[in-house]
């Protein structure tokens, strides 16, 4: 009977024990329930890899989630109904540390759903390390809007960046709170080989703020994002940065390239008002004026050469200008190349553009047509100890990906030759330049917008009457 009773109160504490055991683990589940909640998760239904926890401490995430696997152990010894699955928050938090943002697993694959929670932001990933990075940029804007995406007109370049970004884990924030800057804002048409952005990115290093010592330990964002973006978008570039880094504010100065077929442009006179560009200048009549946002129109030009570039058809030699400057104004290097191409045209004089950069005898600025869009190239921009790094597989993806484009246009620009072969040359006509000069009227003849002051008091009576 003794006996009998001595197990009963030893079966009693150990259920006693038990229950206890319990409490606390629906106290930690409660915990971690509440980590879970915040935690960022990318969409409704997700494919996700179980990996070891100590991958976890090697991508910069939560300590919690090995605390989360010991518990789930000890619960399933036990036997007890928790109501939270510890197997959920863990393996989810590691998915999203651990992938370098392809995407790609050989490991075994769990599909799981969950809810929406309050606060999602769609592909970021806000409790791993991150860093601010500059990423370098070329693109072919021949489809897009321009590179901006303010004006809710898609596609844009930057538009696509973001959603690359997203699809790769590697924003950890949202836009704004990124950091986010861009160097250039190109204008619908314009392709670039040397634009710069900056952000917060996921990173792999644990000190964050430190420069990548063995560039192989952190994630490759070139090789990364190049796989997402579409093929007229590529990066090509990435550099750590200083935390007061901004692209646009950091820049030294920006070159800008615009090719043209030389024809019959007087091209020595073109380069003779070109050196007139050079130095500090009020470009207000060479720019299309933004007066609610813009206030000083003074840009330096450093450079502007205009010389032969290095490819020519059957009748006909390709040739490029090269602007570079500090800043530039909205539109005003296609402005520039307009006048620039009267003057080759021999329609205006080279003296036309002292006229123009003098405000105070040309206060309005003539109306006339811009240059074309499609041959700018923004070419590069100048930053300060940046220097832009490649891991060696993602540059030679890079030259197999630019050969074959470039392979492509080649034949689809022999398709076109061949089409011309097949049509006989018009006789040319000795009056066609007689004409266009007897058409012409001359800039300081023509109809001018309003000047800036007239722009301005304007904004300030609309303001007015709307208060």
């Amino acid at each position: 009977m003794a006996a009998a009773d001595g197990e009963t109160v030893a079966l009693r504490t150990e259920v006693a024990a038990l229950r206890l055991r319990v409490l606390e683990l629906e106290r930690e589940n409660q915990r971690l329930a509440q980590i879970a909640s915040s935690c960022s998760c990318s969409a409704k239904e997700d494919t996700v890899t179980p990996s070891p926890v100590a991958s976890a401490s090697l991508y910069g995430c939560d300590q919690e989630l090995h605390k989360g696997k010991q518990h789930e152990s000890r619960t399933s010894e036990h036997g007890a109904n928790l109501p939270f699955d510890h197997m959920a928050i863990s393996t989810e938090k590691e998915v999203l540390c651990n992938s370098d943002g392809g995407g790609h697993s050989d490991a075994p694959k769990i599909k799981r759903s969950h809810a929406k929670r309050t606060g999602h932001q769609v592909g970021t990933v806000s409790h791993c390390q991150k860093r601010l990075v500059a990423l370098k940029i070329m693109y072919f804007g021949q489809r897009f809007y321009g590179f901006a995406s303010e004006a809710q007109t898609e596609p844009t370049i930057e538009s696509e960046v973001f959603k690359a970004l997203e699809r790769a884990r590697l924003l950890v924030s949202s836009r704004k709170e990124s950091c986010y800057s861009r160097c250039g804002r190109t204008d619908k048409g314009v392709s670039a080989t040397g634009q710069v952005i900056s952000l917060y990115l996921r990173s792999n290093m644990r000190d964050a703020g430190g420069n990548v010592l063995d560039e192989r330990s952190e994630i490759d964002y070139v090789r990364v994002l190049n796989k997402i973006l579409p093929r007229d978008i590529r990066v090509i570039g990435w550099c750590p940065v200083a935390a007061d880094f901004l692209a646009r504010f950091s820049c030294l100065g920006r070159e800008y390239k615009y090719l043209f077929w030389k024809g019959g442009l007087d091209t020595s006179k073109m380069q003779k008002a070109a050196s007139k560009f050079i130095g500090e200048h009020d470009f207000r009549n060479f720019c299309k004026m933004d007066a609610v946002n813009v206030s000083n129109y003074k840009r330096r030009i450093t450079d502007f050469d205009i010389s032969a570039y290095d490819q020519r058809s059957s009748d006909d030699e390709l040739w490029a200008m090269t602007i570079k400057g500090s800043a530039f104004l909205w539109h005003q290097v296609r402005c520039m190349v307009a006048v620039l191409f009267l003057i080759g045209q021999g329609l205006e004089s080279t003296f036309v553009v002292d006229s123009l950069l003098d405000i105070t005898k040309t206060p309005r600025k003539p109306q006339y047509t811009m240059a074309p869009e499609l041959p700018l190239i923004l070419r590069s921009c100048l930053f300060d100890k940046v220097s832009f790094m490649c891991s060696s597989d993602a540059r030679q993806a890079l030259i197999e990906h630019f050969k074959d484009e470039y392979h492509q246009y080649m034949l689809q620009a022999a398709i076109y030759y061949e089409a011309l072969s097949c049509l006989s040359s018009p006789e040319p006509n000795p009056y066609e330049s007689h004409q266009k000069k007897r058409n012409h009227i001359p800039l300081m003849s023509r109809q001018t917008e309003p000047s800036y002051e007239e722009r301005t008091s304007k904004v300030k009576a609309k303001s007015t009457v709307l208060k």
